[in-house]
């Protein structure tokens, strides 16, 4: 397993601030983020490293934690260790920084489905156990230290296609507390939104996170397919025929929709970025598909009757 030096991959010193942090990982991130480097996997490697150095020294509990094992590891490497030689169970043993201990806790639950986390991460925050380097057992209790986790409080919440189009927000009882939880827009069935430590707390005190499920109920006017909405426009034969224009309801209030000569029954129209917000891309959109239905009139008066027959006597 490779160490990871998450001070240098930010670039930045380990008395580093947390504002300097969280500055060093917000430009390396606009550097190599996938929107400006698409097909480079070199850049995508790149960012999900960033991702994870920030995950790390942005957390004061996973940084102290990290910290403990850098120490540990900068000790062994003074003492003349060889590269890749390192035993990672005599670091989780504590025979190395001074006797140490690190503590492993199963977070794999809610890293894991973050992705793209390195092994080492893992190892120290994602519950695996780390790679051993020979079949020397020790007994468990000198090999790990695992103190009950706060539990995480998950909730499964509807909310409107209206809702997810604007955004919104929702308040969530968790025991004697109300927690004020923003929903973003743009988001869709399956969309999970994590707040981190407002969950239940432990008996050492730590708090859990809370997880919303969100669903996004039926709408009358609308059908959604990913980021495009989906809708009809009744248009009389008469407009079909000859063109014209027609409103049509959007999210956003009505827009005019160009009806061309000669259009057929359910035929489908494309209004551009009409549709709903991309979720976590600022200024981007899905469109809207507008399917015609032309309406053929039931009933005609006599001088439409006559009218239409003398069209029918010019064919």
């Amino acid at each position: 397993m490779q160490y990871k030096d998450y001070y240098k991959i930010l670039g930045v010193e380990k008395s580093a601030s947390t504002d300097e942090i969280k500055s060093a990982y917000r430009k390396l991130a606009k550097k190599f983020h996938p929107d400006k480097n698409p097909g480079d996997k070199q850049a995508e490697e790149k960012f999900k490293e960033i991702n994870e150095a920030n995950e790390v020294l942005s957390d004061p509990e996973k940084k102290a934690r990290y910290d403990q094992v850098s120490n540990s590891y900068s000790s062994w490497q003074q003492a003349g260790g060889a590269p890749g030689s390192f035993s990672w169970d005599d670091l989780f043993g504590g025979n190395y920084g001074g006797g140490q201990r690190v503590e492993v806790n199963d977070l794999g639950d809610i890293f894991g489905e973050a992705g793209g986390f390195s092994d080492f991460f893992q190892t120290l925050f994602g519950g695996g156990r780390p790679r051993r380097s020979s079949t020397r057992q020790r007994p468990y209790s000198q090999q790990y230290a695992r103190p009950q986790q706060p539990s995480n409080y998950q909730q499964e919440i509807t909310i409107s296609l209206y809702e997810a189009f604007h955004g919104t927000k929702r308040v969530i009882q968790i025991g004697d507390n109300k927690i004020e939880v923003q929903i973003p827009a743009g988001a869709k069935t399956g969309t999970k939104v994590r707040v981190a430590g407002v969950g239940p707390s432990n008996a050492r005190g730590a708090k859990g996170d809370l997880y919303l499920l969100v669903r996004v109920g039926a709408d009358n006017r609308f059908t959604r397919e990913g980021d495009d909405l989906h809708t009809k426009v009744n248009v009389d034969l008469v407009t079909a025929v000859l063109g014209g224009e027609v409103e049509v309801e959007t999210m956003n209030g009505k827009v005019s929709l160009r009806i061309p000569a000669g259009t057929q029954s359910e035929q489908k129209m494309r209004l551009k970025k009409k549709g709903m917000p991309v979720l976590r891309k600022k200024n981007a959109y899905g469109d809207l598909i507008v399917a015609v239905h032309v309406q053929v009139p039931k009933k005609l008066s006599d001088k439409e009757k006559e009218l239409y027959q003398k069209l029918k006597a010019l064919k």
